[in-house]
Parts: structure tokens; C-alpha cells; sequence
């Protein structure tokens, strides 16, 4: 991605750039409230709502819809403020833009589905308007990318990407896995891209909102788009992970910003020779994982001359448990060294069938 200009998503590098208002507009008097409450909050960059609710199954509250665009645009307009709202189909963009939203942001069920995707993308050709892609249900970093890129691709030059998380069968304290690997790959990948984060849907419950956000800002996030409501308890709509405007302001106010390391920042003496020590390391680890891999062409070609299969089950379970145990005798995490070596294990593998498909061929 190459974007035309410098994001209408940008930090001003004091406070992280937030977006806030409740999960659903659900009458005028509570979005109008909720603003006036937001109000205190110093930085607050714009209001959000939810218009149109996808929900998972049929007689959830799904928003009240079209009728209360008005509401938020006057929310808008009285603190002066930007405001936005999902989109999910063209009927959706078409409104939001005769409405005067200025930030339409694509949810994470609809990220899903390239198709979608684009035709959002061709409702939005021409319009002057600021975008945020939702990560997709599932971590596929490509499928994220690309509805970027889609939107980028029909002129839209004010793009930005919310990481909130992604869907897992694994237990877990937040409602949605955080998968914080994701964001950083992104990061990675189109550096150009403000990235914010959605700690309301990693979370679930609003006791957990504020570690999520300082955890987002710790990891150099651009900004947070925080779900608020004048009375979560009575939300229509996700009560549970809402928090109250005057919570929102206090959990604001705790966090820490931290730097990132540029021109202007001098590196301490001791952070140097730290990562002198790392890069060592690192090196020394490169030539563990060469030497590794010489062995297993050897093994690949002793498979071959006994004619065994490439996967044995019986010795993966027993790299699996003899790695935990060690990792447990050296204070490491079991589960950081089971994924090591399911990277390592899964490489082996592909380099074994390479050899065989490489004698069978000859």
C-alpha cells in the first residue's frame, strides 16, 4: 500500500487518539447524553455508534437503523467533533455519506468477505471519507491486507485498521483472543497504516478494558476506539463490556504512553549493550537452527532408505513432552516452547517431503 497522504488517523503523541460512544444508538436521548459525558474526556477525537447491528442470531437488538443517523450527527456537530459508524452494505455507505459521517468503519464480520468488501469499496469510489478496516474473525493477516488495499484502491486516502481480536475455541479470560501477533504483523507489513485497537471487543467485560488498552499502547498502537454508554447496564447491546463515560475518562487518564525509539530519543548505554547481548544470542540461535536442519536431511534421507513415513507420531509426542519438561525446569513457559517447536517440527517436515519429491523426481 501506498497511501496518498498522511492518515486522518494520527496520534498527537501526548494522548492516544480516541474514539468513543456506545455500542448501538438506542435512542436520542442516550447518544445525546453519552456525547455531552464523552465531552470531559481531554483528546477525545470523535463519536462513534453502532446504526445497523449485525448480530449472530435473529431477535438481538440489530439497531434502530437509518433514523439515527441524525442523532449522532448532531452529537457530532454539538462538541465538534468527527463521527462514525459501521457500514455493511451499500445502503449503509449511500446513508452514511448523505448523513455527513465523515469515518465509516467495516466490522470484522464483513472484513471476512472480500466480496463484500468491495463492493463497499466501489459504494465509497470518489467519496471524501476516512475509513477503519476491522481486523477479520479469523487471524488472516492477507484477508485484512486486502480490504486495506481494496479501499485504497478506489481512491480512498484516509485508511486506518482496528485490531479487535479474533475468534477462538480456547479458553481465555477475554471474550475474543487477543492475538496481538496480528497487529504487530501488520504493523510490519504496511507500516504506513495507523492501527487502533478495540479493547472493548478483546475484553468482553469491562473490568478487563483497561489492561487491554494499556497492553495496545505498550505495543506502540496509534489509538483506542472504546465502546461508552451514559448507562451500560441497561445497553441494548453488549452491556457487559461498556463502560460509563466518567469510567472511561478515569482509565484514560491512568494510562501510560510510552515513546518509541526515533532520532530525537538517545538509547541508554545499558539498552545497548542489552541488545548487543540479543543480537548475539540471536546469531548463535541462526546456527543451533542451521545445524538442526543438516540433521534433518540425514534423518530424511535414513526415512527414505527404510522407507518410513515422514510424520511419526510417537516421536513428535515425545519432542512435545520432553521440550515442556525442560521448558519447566528452566522457568520457561511450556506453551511459548510447544509453539517453537511446531514452528521448528513443521519446518522439518516441509524440508523432508522437498528432499523426497526431489529424489522421486530425478
Amino acid at each position: 500500500m501506498v497511501l496518498k497522504k498522511e492518515s486522518f488517523f494520527r496520534s498527537n503523541g501526548n494522548s492516544p487518539m480516541l474514539i468513543a460512544g456506545p455500542c448501538s444508538a438506542e435512542s436520542y436521548e442516550q447518544v445525546l447524553e453519552t456525547s455531552r459525558e464523552l465531552a470531559a474526556i481531554p483528546g477525545l477525537f470523535g463519536l462513534r455508534a453502532g446504526i445497523w447491528k449485525p448480530r449472530t442470531r435473529p431477535g438481538s437488538f440489530e439497531g434502530i437503523g437509518e433514523q439515527s443517523l441524525p442523532w449522532l450527527i448532531e452529537a457530532g456537530n454539538e462538541l465538534g467533533l468527527p463521527v462514525a459508524a459501521e457500514v455493511a452494505k451499500t445502503e449503509h455507505v449511500e446513508a452514511c455519506l448523505k448523513a455527513g459521517v465523515s469515518i465509516l468503519w467495516i466490522g470484522a464480520r464483513t472484513t471476512v468477505n472480500p466480496i463484500y468488501v468491495q463492493e463497499l469499496a466501489e459504494a465509497m469510489r470518489g467519496a471524501d471519507v476516512n475509513v477503519l478496516v476491522k481486523n477479520p474473525i479469523h487471524p488472516e493477516i492477507n484477508l485484512w491486507i486486502g480490504a486495506l488495499e481494496r479501499f485504497e484502491q478506489v481512491g480512498i486516502q484516509s485508511i486506518g485498521a482496528v485490531h479487535r481480536g479474533y475468534f477462538s475455541l480456547a479458553a481465555s479470560p477475554y471474550r475474543n483472543e487477543a492475538g496481538w501477533e496480528l497487529a504487530v504483523e501488520l504493523r510490519e507489513r504496511v507500516p504506513e497504516v495507523p492501527i487502533l485497537c478495540d479493547p472493548s471487543h478483546i475484553a468482553g467485560k469491562r473490568a478487563l478494558v483497561p489492561e487491554v488498552c494499556q497492553i495496545a499502547l505498550d505495543l506502540g498502537l496509534d489509538g483506542l476506539m472504546v465502546e461508552a454508554h451514559n448507562n451500560p447496564e441497561r445497553a441494548l447491546s453488549d452491556a457487559d463490556q461498556q463502560l460509563t463515560p466518567k469510567r472511561l475518562k478515569e482509565v484514560i487518564a491512568s494510562l501510560t504512553i510510552r515513546d518509541q525509539i526515533n532520532g530525537n530519543i538517545l538509547v541508554s548505554n545499558e539498552l545497548q549493550k542489552l541488545r548487543a547481548q540479543i543480537d548475539e544470542v540471536d546469531h548463535e540461535l541462526i546456527q543451533i537452527v542451521a545445524k538442526r536442519l543438516e540433521i534433518i536431511r540425514e534423518i530424511a534421507n535414513e526415512k527414505d532408505k527404510h522407507n518410513l513415513a515422514i510424520f511419526q507420531l510417537k516421536r513428535w509426542m515425545e519432542i512435545v513432552e520432553t521440550r515442556k519438561q525442560a521448558a519447566n525446569e528452566s522457568k520457561l513457559s511450556s506453551s511459548m516452547i510447544h509453539e517453537l517447536f511446531r514452528v521448528i517440527h513443521k519446518n522439518a517436515l516441509e524440508e523432508q517431503v522437498r528432499i523426497l519429491n526431489k529424489r522421486n523426481s530425478d
